[in-house]
């Protein structure tokens, strides 16, 4: 099967739908079954969501095809394309009070999978990126452990070990959450995740993106009669609503354009209406006008109907893109003012720098920031750690491996023999001082699936920042988080012990650790922790 990079690639490179089209095929169940949980299973909102998220993928196809897989920045893209839709369309109920509120019933406690749907989303999202890619390769795109390997740059039983932690980790944050299953987390979730996306989806998103991000060969006019033969007009409203939600400034010099153009025809067909009407008040009868001028009147006055309603449309359209600036002005000054803070603190706390973080781009900054509390030093410590964690992505996965692949084309295929011979073929200037925090894994002629570059910096933060290595095929990492693992063993211990009875302070698993550790931070550990048969 052709790796999502080589299709992404081929598509920014000749504009192959075929190959978007394939990429579409493959991920939609994934995209719009994260779509629907988060927008309580409206379809119409799930099909937005989806559209949003190709539309995406078509602009962003040169950078994107740099990675491996997309089906983690399919499923993240998703879930912030559908929390931006619901806030919408909640804040637009609010303010024209067309619902009123429902009463809230208790019921009764529901199957496993409706304890974990609302929050499932919520939850992926508090893993880390590399953890989080683990999961949906195995259990939401239910790919073999091999599979996994491959498309992490592990080997089998290291994709294994990576999906048995990030699975651990998961069930922590539905444990922190109230949330247990009675089943195994990994069937529910495999069993449930990823649902059937409607059938003529893949196809409507596939024409639709590629016209939206301006890459498509189809001309406006087939769009409208493709759209319309197979969703109507109430869909092509739809899709043009979510145009002018992605690029408002456009949708608004286009609607200004149509409107003037459709004023101009009205009035012409107007004209021509009064010049045949008045030409039946002097004959008096109609059936005295001849069958072609009397069906030409009919014809006219059908087209300036038509055109009216046409009108109205777009002036409705108008006002929704014009009433929806307000509220995305609002959304970016809050996430601006809140990059503006992550910015402050990390000036006052040069210890958590490194020198990657000049490659950190404002969008990194943006979701290092975005869901951030950082009114806690937990929030801060753990946006910085996105942060470092993106800007050592950007270093490590996108500019030194291709600088590596400028060499090796440069030199015969043949691997240099330490990092610094790289520095020529960087497309900026790289420092030593980045280089070091590196080590080249291989010599001579290279293995494309085993790991080339490591890195060996120690941790700036060791309970949140992560190891990262890449091989020519694909990229990698680690958590350094060995703190949480020595609490967690010691509290398997003490439930083993103890009739499976859970630790609740720090004091009763002293005893079982191997080196001391501080009790606010056993304590803040413990409160994630579930034993292994809950």
């Amino acid at each position: 099967m052709t790796p999502d990079s080589k299709l992404l690639a081929r598509f920014a490179r000749i504009n192959s739908e075929d190959a978007f089209a394939e990429l579409v095929r493959r991920h939609v169940n994934l995209v719009y079954s994260a779509a629907l949980r988060q927008v309580n299973g409206d379809e119409h909102f799930a099909k937005d969501v989806a559209q949003t998220v190709f539309t995406d993928l078509a602009r962003k196809a040169n950078s994107l095809s740099r990675r491996e897989t997309l089906s983690g920045w399919l499923y993240t893209s998703a879930h912030f394309a559908a929390a931006k839709i619901v806030r919408t369309e909640n804040r637009r109920r609010d303010r024209e009070e067309k619902f009123m509120r429902e009463p809230i019933h208790e019921t009764a406690p529901a199957a496993d999978w409706e304890k974990l749907r609302p929050t499932l989303d919520d939850a992926m999202h508090e893993l880390k990126a590399t953890d989080r890619e683990a999961v949906l390769l195995r259990y939401f795109e239910n790919r073999t452990f091999a599979e996994v390997g491959a498309k992490l740059g592990l080997n089998e039983n290291a994709a294994r070990m990576r999906v048995e932690r990030a699975l651990e980790k998961l069930r922590a944050i539905f444990e922190k959450r109230g949330i247990a299953t009675a089943t195994a987390l990994a069937s529910v979730i495999s069993a449930n995740a990823v649902q059937l996306a409607p059938a003529n989806l893949a196809a409507t998103l596939t024409a639709a993106s590629i016209a939206t991000a301006g890459t498509g060969t189809f001309t406006l006019l087939k769009i409208m009669i493709a759209i319309k033969l197979k969703l109507g007009i109430s869909a092509l409203i739809v899709a043009s609503a979510t145009t002018a939600f992605v690029i408002q400034h456009r949708a608004q010099e286009k609607l200004r354009a149509e409107n003037g153009a459709l004023t101009q025809q009205i009035a012409q067909l107007q004209t021509d209406n009064e010049s045949l009407s008045n030409r039946l008040a002097e004959i008096g009868d109609a059936k005295k006008l001849l069958d072609d001028q009397f069906n030409e009147l009919l014809k006219l006055r059908g087209e300036v109907g038509l055109l009216r309603q046409q009108k109205n449309e777009l002036g409705k359209l108008r006002e929704s893109v014009q009433e929806f600036a307000p509220a995305k002005s609002a959304m970016n000054d809050d996430l601006a003012a809140k990059v503006t803070l992550l910015k402050q603190k990390l000036e006052q706390m040069p210890d958590k720098k490194i020198p990657e973080l000049q490659f950190a781009a404002e969008r990194d900054w943006a979701n290092a920031a975005r869901d951030a509390d950082l009114d806690t030093e937990d929030g801060v410590r753990q946006a910085l750690s996105k942060l470092r964690e993106e800007a050592e992505n950007t270093f490590l996965n996108d500019m030194t491996k291709a600088a590596i692949k400028e060499y090796l084309a440069a030199n015969g295929g043949i691997l240099p023999s330490d990092l610094y011979q790289l520095k020529p073929y960087f497309d900026v200037p790289v420092t030593d001082a980045m280089l070091q925090r590196y080590e080249l894994l291989q010599t001579g002629t290279p293995n494309s699936s085993a790991p080339l570059v490591k890195e060996i910096a120690p941790p700036v933060d060791d309970e949140y920042d992560s190891y990262h290595e890449i091989s020519l095929d694909g990229a990698g990492g680690s958590g350094v988080n060995e703190i949480q693992g020595a609490i967690f063993t010691a509290a398997n211990a003490f439930a083993k012990d103890n009739n499976g009875q859970r630790p609740t302070d720090s004091s009763q698993i002293v005893s079982y650790l191997k080196q001391p550790i501080d009790a606010a931070k056993i304590q803040k550990y413990l409160n994630k922790f579930a034993p292994p048969n809950q």
